[in-house]
Formats: structure tokens, C-alpha cells, sequence
């Protein structure tokens, strides 16, 4: 596995540019689904099901080899049909389409198997997330990474002991609300804000154009149009992260390649659609063109 192109913590934010990604080249992926990971992506309420499908195939559109998609159980068919390229399971939902904290006791075998599992996109109440990653963590494999996002960064401030366990094997991928969520103010200094959400949660993070780990490492990504603030484009990027991380990808490595090929599938689109009006479903095309551009 390649090391990072960087010095000690106490060097400044480092730029991801292109060739200092060609010079982290990542891993090379085996020829069987299996051994380009096991993705499980936990969401999809049955008013946003679409959210843990754009997570999932973006996982897929950067390599990973195996997805499972979980969905509230009114979604869980017609998420089936539109997404032959994954296995889907029904959740319990509430009857306002929620998926509840029972959902995860369902996914004991899934959740024990994954590599790794994004659990958030799509999940629309906050008592209800916070009963489903309660219940979801301690299902995971000693070895497995969890990527959390939307609701799920919401409710971690009030169960930071339930994922200290995983501390060193966490993502997350807040946008700067949920980053100030998840240290109880306002950010004011993103790239300090950021290296302390990092620091606090044992946990890479991806936030707006920054990326830092627990280490104090950082680095910002150079790409990126005011296109991306759109619904559904962090979802690309959680999955676009779980993707990279299960064809065993290091985290900080798989993170700052996700965020960048995230960033520059959105310069793409801005050329050929406009700064403004494209749509996330569009950047899953581009992951795979970023990557080829890239030499991966």
C-alpha cells in the first residue's frame, strides 16, 4: 500500500492536485467482485430512497465490487427494479415512512459481512436514525469502516460512545452545518474547524473543500464548481469514499481521492451543462472518466 505524499503533522494544508494523486496511485483491485469489496449502503426513507441509491452507485462507479442496498420497506421493490446492479432489503418504517432502529437487527448477516457501510443517506428523523446506528454499530466486523452522513452526523454529537469503537475505521462527510453540528458552534476557521472534527471523532473527514485526519494531516481539493450544492451530490460522495476504502483504499488516501474525483466530476459537468442545473445523478457517469484521467 502507497504512503502518503506528506510530511509531518505540522506541515501546512497540502493541495490535491492531480499529480500529487497520480504520485498516491491507489491500490490495485483484484478481477473478482469479491475482492473489490462488500458495500452495504443503510438509508432511503420512502420519501428519499434515492439518496442511499446515488450513495450506491457511486460506490460502484469508482470500483467497489459487491453493493447492498437496505431502504424503507415501501421503497425496498421499486428500489430493487431500478437498481438490478444491487441486492436490497426492506426496513421497518413508521407510518410516516421512516426507517426505524429495528431495521438493524434484519441486517445482522449484511452488517457482520460488509466491508463497509454507509449509514445515512435518505434517513429523514433524528430520534429514529439515532435508535438505527445504536443498534447497527456493534453488528459491524472488527475490520469493517463505517461512513456516516446526512441524519446520521446529526445525531453523533449525542452518541459519541456508541462510535468510539470505531474510532480509526469512521468517515464522515458533513456539509458545514453538520460540521458545526458536530462541534456544537458555528464553524469560523474551516480548516482548524475541520482538523477538529477529525481530531474529536477519531475519524477522517471530508467537509466543503477540505479533508483531515485524527493525525492533523489536511488537505484541500483545488476543483469544484458552485454546481455541487445540490441535492444529492453528498451521497455521490459518501459513496464515492466507501467505494475507494473497499477496494482497500487507506482511509486518508481514499477520502482525499474521493473528494477530489467528486470535485472534478462537477468541473466536467459545469463545461458541458453549466456552473449551475446539473444534477447529481449526472457526476455517477464522470467518477469512472475522473479516475481514467487520473491514471487509476
Amino acid at each position: 500500500m502507497s504512503t502518503p505524499p506528506t510530511g509531518p503533522t505540522t506541515t501546512p494544508t497540502r493541495d490535491l492536485t492531480p499529480s500529487l494523486l497520480r504520485g498516491w496511485a491507489l491500490p490495485d483491485v483484484g478481477d473478482s467482485k469479491y475482492s473489490r469489496g462488500q458495500v452495504l449502503v443503510v438509508g432511503g426513507a420512502a420519501r428519499t430512497p434515492g439518496a442511499a441509491q446515488l450513495a450506491g452507485l457511486a460506490a460502484l462507479r469508482v470500483g467497489a465490487g459487491h453493493l447492498t442496498l437496505a431502504v424503507a420497506e415501501q421503497a425496498a421493490v421499486p428500489m430493487a427494479v431500478a437498481t438490478p446492479e444491487a441486492g436490497v432489503y426492506g426496513l421497518p418504517q413508521n407510518p410516516q415512512g421512516s426507517v426505524t432502529g429495528e431495521g438493524a437487527a434484519l441486517l445482522e448477516d449484511q452488517l457482520g459481512s460488509a466491508d463497509v457501510v454507509v449509514l445515512g443517506p435518505g434517513l429523514d428523523d433524528p430520534e429514529l436514525t439515532a435508535d438505527l446506528v445504536r443498534a447497527a454499530v456493534p453488528l459491524l466486523s472488527d475490520d469493517a469502516w463505517l461512513v456516516l452522513d446526512a441524519y446520521a452526523l446529526g445525531v453523533l454529537p449525542g452518541m459519541r460512545e456508541v462510535v468510539e469503537p470505531l474510532a480509526g475505521r469512521l468517515v464522515l462527510t458533513p456539509n458545514s452545518s453538520e460540521g458545526g453540528r458536530l462541534l456544537g458552534r458555528d464553524l469560523d476557521d474551516l480548516e482548524a474547524d475541520v482538523r477538529e472534527i477529525a481530531r474529536t471523532y477519531g475519524a477522517v473527514v471530508s467537509c466543503q473543500t477540505l479533508v483531515a485526519d485524527p493525525d492533523g494531516r489536511c488537505w484541500r481539493t483545488g476543483a469544484g464548481q458552485v454546481g455541487l450544492a445540490t441535492s444529492g451530490s453528498g451521497d455521490v460522495l459518501a459513496g464515492a469514499v466507501a467505494g475507494l476504502l473497499a477496494r482497500g483504499t487507506e482511509p486518508a488516501q481514499a477520502v482525499c481521492w474521493a473528494s477530489h474525483v467528486h470535485a472534478a466530476a462537477g468541473d466536467r459537468l459545469a463545461a458541458s451543462v453549466g456552473r449551475l442545473g446539473f444534477l447529481a445523478n449526472e457526476l455517477l457517469a464522470e467518477l469512472p472518466r475522473v479516475l481514467v484521467e487520473l491514471g487509476a
